[in-house]
């Protein structure tokens, strides 16, 4: 079944759980819709997972609108959300409307994503009202890296919990069908999926949320320097790839690879010919 806005709402109202990845390529792309996951987010982590940057800053616009569009040609019901990167609606509406916009038509994406609460209704607002469906992203905010100084938990103080709870509802009311939660205490997040009639999409926030989204490099265990502590590698293919790319290392110096059933075959009286030719 093909999965939408009306299906991801429907799920959280029946109490079935939504699962989401992220992506950013045709063929991961393709494997994901076979396995039946039901959301994928280009998200702007590709700075870190595709383009090496030590944070998600420096993506840009086209960036993003390249990986959606390869990611969409490898999708027929799985539901596809792109990331508004940094500074692509925090300048203005109009900016933020025209991104959006920008994420749909030329990337294909289904649905846009935005960073931060309140402070960005406005543009919600406006996004939405072009007919675009908005998911929204609270708690750690990975935009605001500098500002939080450092990726850390956010929600924890009493202060910061009810702001989150404000944030939530204020987005939901702005029109977002759905809504991201990162790092935020496991309690505070459940009782937030409660207050919302709209899915909640945890990262690092618990079973209690709607729906789970995993960078998939990470629950691949393609990272070997770090572990989050809220992703499960689900398999090692991390090491499986390496094994693989030595392994081929190996054989293609030792010449064991290609073997005659890798060659293509040619009629000796043609190569005969070839060669008396030749001299």
């Amino acid at each position: 079944m093909k999965n939408t806005v009306t299906t991801l709402k429907q799920m959280k109202k029946d109490g079935q759980k939504i699962s989401m990845l992220t992506c950013y390529d045709y063929t991961t792309a393709k494997i994901m819709e076979e396995s039946g996951i039901n959301a994928i987010l280009v998200g702007d982590s590709l700075g870190m997972t595709m383009m090496g940057y030590e944070d998600t800053l420096p993506v840009t616009m086209e960036d993003m609108i390249h990986h959606t569009a390869c990611v969409s040609r490898g999708l027929k019901n799985t539901f596809l959300v792109a990331d508004m990167p940094f500074m692509s609606y925090q300048t203005s509406t109009y900016d933020a409307v025209k991104n959006a916009g920008r994420l749909i038509k030329e990337g294909h994406a289904q649905a846009v994503k935005l960073e931060g609460g309140a402070s960005v209704c406005e543009q919600i607002r406006a996004i939405v009202k072009a007919d675009i469906p908005v998911v929204a992203h609270i708690g750690l905010t990975p935009q605001s890296v500098n500002a939080f100084g450092g990726f850390k938990v956010q929600g924890k103080e009493y202060d910061q919990a009810i702001q989150l709870i404000r944030d939530a509802k204020a987005v939901e009311e702005a029109g977002a069908f759905m809504v991201t939660l990162e790092c935020v205490p496991e309690k505070l997040a459940t009782l937030i999926s409660k207050e919302l009639s709209i899915p909640t999409i945890g990262i690092g926030a618990g079973a209690g949320c709607d729906g789970q989204v995993l960078v998939y490099q990470d629950m691949l265990g393609m990272f070997s320097g770090f572990k989050p502590k809220f992703v499960k590698h689900f398999a090692n293919i991390g090491e499986i790839m390496k094994d693989a790319f030595m392994t081929y290392d190996k054989e293609v110096k030792e010449q064991s690879f290609p073997s005659e059933e890798h060659n293509f075959k040619i009629d000796e009286n043609i190569l005969l010919n070839i060669e008396v030719m030749a001299e």
